[in-house]
């Protein structure tokens, strides 16, 4: 089957690579027609994680089933699903309390709970930038999708992950009807953390970045754009708060988080959350942060430490939440939304490009290209 390769920093290449295969009884057998190039992605790409030349990229996957093994019940061949990015069991402590993205069976490695297709330190799992994809617990991770998903492929394959994950950190940020929220990021996660924020009824959502592309595309569902490249963001939410601060803060850019000028600070957006939420307010941090970054300018951060303003965190009687989405909790509900016209997700979309073109496309997502919003591949030409 052809897959996108992980070769080494910026490096990939579209090849031949063994057939993806049922190699459990509960597995399942997935030929992808829509797969996502995400954010996360891009930390590989630029070699800023360990990930080993020779895997298959792609965590944000949409296909139909082609073989079920023995031991699948409710997921039948010609099914169309959606799979979580998180590679859970269904049985353990964890995943039966809904924490699938912290199963305990599915990494082999120790003292790492939790899995994912294609993706650093998350299991052995390959991903699904490919003709193919093996999907373990078949029965538990497939999120089979209503007819009407066959021509709405770039809508339902948001569940993956980015739309999934935007909830989550509004979740985790506590959002409730009439709420002020502040969302810095304005990339695909940023984007469905302030459409998830809408669809709670917040009274308020401000979207911080500096790309005019993203901005623009925040202010398509009625956010207010900031673009710290103008001034302080801290100053502007306090001045479209009164001095008050948001009610509710999400962090969608994690470690590789840069000011206007270019330069990498991994405690950038988390200090200036604080300082733009209001006393006893919340936040939820679902960007990326890793354990160590030795590819790290900051010094504190190759050891995965940050200078976090932990005195005016504690001052102000904040709380945060973190850590990636158990995407599981959401993907059904968030299914039925789009099915029912209410959510049409697929605005993020810029680009939909066939395999063989998954190459530039992350050169271009990567450079923050104008334009360069969302990219979709097709692995089987569907459009």
């Amino acid at each position: 089957m052809k897959a996108v390769v992980y070769k080494g920093p910026r490096q990939l290449d579209v090849e031949n690579v063994p057939d993806a295969r049922i190699e459990m009884p509960t597995d399942v057998l997935v030929r992808v027609t829509t797969t996502n190039i995400c954010g996360s992605d891009l930390h590989m790409y630029e070699g800023r994680t360990d990930l080993e030349p020779g895997r298959v990229l792609g965590h944000e996957n949409l296909g139909e089933v082609v073989e079920v093994g023995p031991g699948v019940v409710n997921v039948r061949v010609g099914d169309l699903v959606c799979l979580p990015f998180n590679v859970a069991c269904g049985f353990c402590a964890n995943c039966e309390k809904g924490l699938t993205a912290f199963c305990l069976t599915t990494n082999p490695q120790m003292g790492v709970d939790g899995a994912a297709y294609g993706f650093a330190d998350m299991g052995p799992y390959n991903g699904g930038q490919a003709e193919l994809l093996r999907v373990p617990f078949g029965d538990f991770n497939c999120l089979v999708l209503p007819e009407d998903a066959r021509e709405r492929q770039t809508d339902y394959v948001m569940l993956a992950d980015i739309w999934p994950t935007g909830w989550h950190a509004t979740q985790l940020a506590c959002v409730q009807a009439g709420d002020s929220v502040v969302i810095y990021g304005a990339g695909p996660v940023g984007l469905m953390a302030a459409y998830s924020a809408t669809f709670k009824s917040a009274s308020m959502v401000m979207v911080v970045d500096r790309h005019p592309d993203r901005l623009a595309k925040a202010e398509e569902i009625g956010a207010i754009p900031i673009d710290d490249s103008k001034g302080s963001p801290v100053d502007q939410v306090m001045e479209l708060t009164q001095g008050r601060g948001a009610d509710r803060g999400c962090e969608c850019v994690g470690y590789q988080a840069h000011d206007p000028q270019g330069h990498e600070h991994p405690n950038m957006t988390l200090n200036n959350l604080v300082k733009s939420v209001r006393f006893a307010g919340t936040i939820g941090v679902v960007g990326v942060f890793l354990p160590m970054d030795p590819g790290s300018p900051d010094d504190l951060y190759k050891q995965g430490e940050i200078a976090f303003d932990y005195g005016m965190f504690w001052f102000k009687g904040q709380s945060i939440g973190n850590g990636q989405c158990n995407v599981k909790n959401y993907n059904r509900q968030l299914c039925t939304l789009i099915h029912k016209g209410k959510a049409r997700p697929s605005w993020v979309v810029s680009h939909e490009l066939d395999l063989d073109e998954a190459p530039g496309g992350y050169e271009h997502f990567d450079r923050r290209d104008p334009g360069w919003t969302k990219v979709v591949l097709h692995p089987a030409g569907v459009g």
